[in-house]
């Protein structure tokens, strides 16, 4: 294979999304290399702040959720827009809430789930170009002592974030715009405990947010219409009081700033997800405004996606056709996060007559429509993502499986084995294996269903098994042409 080591994949990036990704393809056996520019050190200074239901969901097919909500604190309301209040209380989920939990937690939990599945990482190496053929990838690198190098895979993954070199290296343009710029950000200690977990309001000319780190420090990010800077002037402590007093009417007394810093808001998303041997995911891939929290969130979605894909393609279990279903599936995902998160950036700092009367138009709406508000919340949370189905297929297909209660146990329990289950009913017997466990019902559901390892179905049917029996037959291409025969 021209030096190929059959069964490789290099992860470059060490964030949250890399991180998962490693986890899940070291668990389903393949050897997995992360590449990390940064040194080995998990960063207290993250910007992410919040899981998702659909996130914690994913976690909780992995064994993570418990330990991770035990770290955080949940909400069970988010505020928009000031009068608009969205309720998560009666979410179709084990997670009717989003949980407040700085990102450096969530990548210590996954950075000890792939070191225990047996992932290598290489720090302070960081990526210079690669090239590809048919049989894998070469990826030239520059490590701590400066030497050039290369390393070899079959496959490279981009996670290394907005300024991927993985994504430059393969000719991809990361298209789009600065949203908002000159964005402060700081920890501080505060004199006064704000009455919310999150503290978050936008006004005409100002906006912030403050959430605890849970260590007596508190991240504020604060944007001032009037104080358009570069982000190489300076800031001090007073300038971070004087837009969280603009938007929230108060300081609470800030102090002890340990780190302060200006970034801008970009919306930008890569024109494709995969070229050759390479895919892209997270930030590497897209990247849009922090509104609504759904940044770490959708990189994690992205990892899941692509996990128990390339596994099944390197193990040669499925072919090569299987990737494409990854960027058909998430890259209209990246896209509506891109709107979606773009749309509350914009109406959160509405100035103009016009915008004001479409922002309480929308208020009232969402207030008085419930379907649109569930909608809505459906796609923040991501409890709502489906995914497209094949002409003909059941009305399942591509759906996801929220957490249904089995004989064998809870289905994100059983998804913990890292294969498919295929759920069927009471009374049918099926034999597993290492592709696919057979579960039934708890209670008395006739449908048949095949979930994929990412929680969503491949195959469903309302017809009874005929004999008793149910077995999968045939290696897939795809996740469509799974097959099953009495």
């Amino acid at each position: 294979m021209n030096g190929t080591t059959p069964r490789t994949v290099i992860v470059v990036g060490s964030g949250p999304t890399g991180l998962l990704l490693a986890g899940d393809l070291a668990a389903a056996g393949v050897s997995v290399t992360v590449v990390e520019k940064r040194p080995h050190k998990i960063s207290n200074l993250s910007r992410a702040f919040v899981l998702h239901a659909r996130t914690l969901e994913q976690l909780d097919a992995r064994g993570l959720a418990d330990g991770i909500e035990a770290k955080g604190q949940a909400l069970d309301r988010l505020s928009l827009f000031g009068r608009l209040a969205v309720d998560l209380s009666d979410l179709p989920s084990r997670y009717r809430h989003l949980l407040v939990l700085p990102q450096y937690e969530v990548e210590a939990a996954l950075q000890r789930r792939a070191i225990d599945a047996g992932v290598t990482f290489s720090y302070e190496t960081e990526v210079t170009g690669l090239t590809q053929d048919a049989d894998g990838v070469t990826l030239r690198v520059r490590t701590g002592d400066g030497g050039p190098t290369t390393m070899r895979a079959a496959y490279v993954v981009g996670a290394d974030g907005m300024r991927s070199a993985v994504r430059e290296s393969v000719g991809l343009p990361f298209p789009g715009k600065s949203v908002i710029r000159s964005v402060v950000l700081a920890d501080v200690k505060l004199a006064e405990e704000p009455a919310n977990v999150l503290t978050v309001n936008a006004v005409g000319d100002a906006f912030a947010f403050i959430a605890p780190f849970g260590d007596g420090y508190h991240r504020v990010i604060g944007w001032n219409r009037a104080r358009d800077v570069p982000e190489s002037a300076p800031l001090d402590l007073d300038e971070i009081k004087e837009v969280t007093r603009r938007a929230l009417g108060r300081d609470y007394g800030m102090h002890e700033a340990r780190w302060m810093s200006r970034f801008h808001s970009d919306e930008r998303q890569a024109p494709a997800y995969r070229v050759g041997r390479v895919l892209l995911a997270g930030d590497a891939a897209h990247v849009h405004t922090p509104a609504g929290g759904q940044g770490m969130n959708t990189g994690l979605q992205d990892a899941a996606n692509l996990g128990w894909k390339l596994a099944a393609v390197v193990d040669g279990r499925a072919g090569e056709a299987l990737l494409d279903t990854y960027e058909a599936e998430r890259h209209p995902v990246g896209k509506a996060v891109l709107r979606s998160s773009g749309g509350i950036v914009r109406l959160a700092m509405a100035n103009r007559p016009w915008t004001l009367a479409a922002r309480a138009a929308l208020t009232a709406f969402l207030g008085r429509v419930r379907p649109a508000r569930t909608r809505m919340v459906g796609r923040l949370t991501g409890i709502g993502v489906a995914y497209p189905a094949p002409r003909g297929a059941h009305r399942l297909v591509g759906t996801r499986v929220p957490d249904v209660a089995l004989k064998e146990g809870r289905l994100y329990e059983v998804l913990r084995q890292g294969t498919f289950v295929l759920i069927v009913p009471e009374g049918v017997d099926g034999e597993g294996g290492d592709r696919y466990a057979v579960a039934h019902w708890a209670g008395d559901r006739r449908t048949s269903l095949l979930v994929r390892p990412d929680g969503y179905v491949a195959w469903a049917s309302d017809d009874e098994p005929a004999g008793g029996g149910v077995v999968c037959v045939g290696v897939p291409d795809s996740i469509d042409s799974y097959a099953f025969r009495a």
